[in-house]
């Protein structure tokens, strides 16, 4: 069974950073796509950044490109998020993801989800 538990959420004034930990366990991710996304109230959720297991490539959404970092630990099998420079915008509700391969077009798994909230 495949798990994805975030954990590393909380409340943190604005400028302030937080890690974010998600621990995937259930089946190997070696060609898979690992990616955060998140939701603030009354939005629709949104992709904030994506990494490939092997190559540790990555990508950002514009919002966040240059104040967070995503990476991987293979030894843990665990995906990281960290946050920089948090402005009040970026409260929401974050969630790990991760595709079935490369050529999946949607994230199969997902975890239950780690509140981020940023006070101005």
């Amino acid at each position: 069974q495949v798990q994805l538990v975030e954990s590393g959420g909380g409340l943190v004034q604005a400028g302030g950073s937080l890690r974010l930990s998600c621990a995937a366990s259930g089946r190997t991710f070696s060609d898979s796509f690992m990616a955060w996304f998140r939701q603030a109230p009354g939005k629709e959720r949104e992709f904030v950044a994506r990494i490939s297991w092997s190559a540790g490539n990555t990508y950002y959404s514009d919002s966040v490109k240059g104040r967070f970092t995503i990476s991987r630990d293979n030894a843990k099998n665990t995906v990281l998020l960290q946050m920089n420079s948090l402005k009040p915008e970026d409260t929401a509700v974050y969630y790990c993801a991760a595709s079935r391969n490369y050529l999946a077009s949607t994230f199969a798994y997902w975890g239950q989800g780690t509140q981020v909230t940023v006070s101005s």
